[in-house]
C-alpha cells in the first residue's frame, strides 16, 4: 500500500461516458479515489450507493469521489445509471492504475485464482499526496467512516 505523505500516482482513465478523466484536474480539492472489484455486484453496489446517499456531505467539504474498477466503460455506464451515481466511475481495464495504487494482484475465489481489483481507498490531499489510507475496506458504512475522519 502506499502511504500517508506519498504522492498520489496520476492517472488519465475513461469514466462511465467515455470521457477522460485525470486525478490532476482535480488539484486544489480533496478526492476520494476508491478502488472495487466489479460493478453491480453485491459489496461494490453498497459501497457506491454509500458514496451516493452521502453526496451532498461530501460536496459541503469540497472532496471529490472517484471509483474505479477493471470493469469495461459500458458495464459502469449500465451500474451508474442503474443506481443514480452522481460520481465518475473510472475503468481501468488492464489494471495499470490499480496496481499504481497496490490495488490489483492475485485473488481466489471459488477455488478460482485471477487477477482483480483489491477494495482499498484513498484520500488525496489538495496538493496532490494522500493524507488517508483505507485498506481491505468494508463497503457498508465506508462513505460515513470517511466523512467521520475528514471532520477529526
Amino acid at each position: 500500500m502506499l502511504s500517508v505523505g506519498d504522492a498520489a500516482p496520476d492517472f488519465e482513465l475513461p469514466d462511465q461516458h467515455g470521457d477522460t478523466v485525470s486525478l490532476s484536474e482535480y488539484r486544489g480539492q480533496r478526492v476520494v479515489v476508491y478502488f472495487y472489484p466489479r460493478a453491480d455486484t453485491p459489496g461494490c453496489t453498497t459501497e457506491a450507493c454509500g458514496f451516493r446517499d452521502s453526496w451532498d456531505e461530501f460536496g459541503e467539504r469540497d472532496v471529490a469521489v472517484l471509483g474505479i474498477s477493471d470493469d469495461p466503460v459500458s458495464d459502469l455506464d449500465s451500474f451508474a445509471d442503474k443506481y443514480d451515481l452522481p460520481f465518475s466511475l473510472l475503468s481501468d481495464e488492464d489494471g495499470s492504475v490499480s496496481s499504481a495504487y497496490d490495488s490489483y494482484g492475485e485473488k481466489n475465489m471459488f477455488g478460482k485464482t485471477f487477477d482483480g481489483v483489491f477494495r482499498n481507498t484513498y484520500l488525496v490531499g489538495p496538493d496532490g499526496t494522500i493524507e488517508q489510507v483505507y485498506e481491505g475496506v468494508s463497503p457498508d458504512g465506508h462513505a460515513e467512516e470517511i466523512l467521520a475522519d475528514l471532520d477529526d
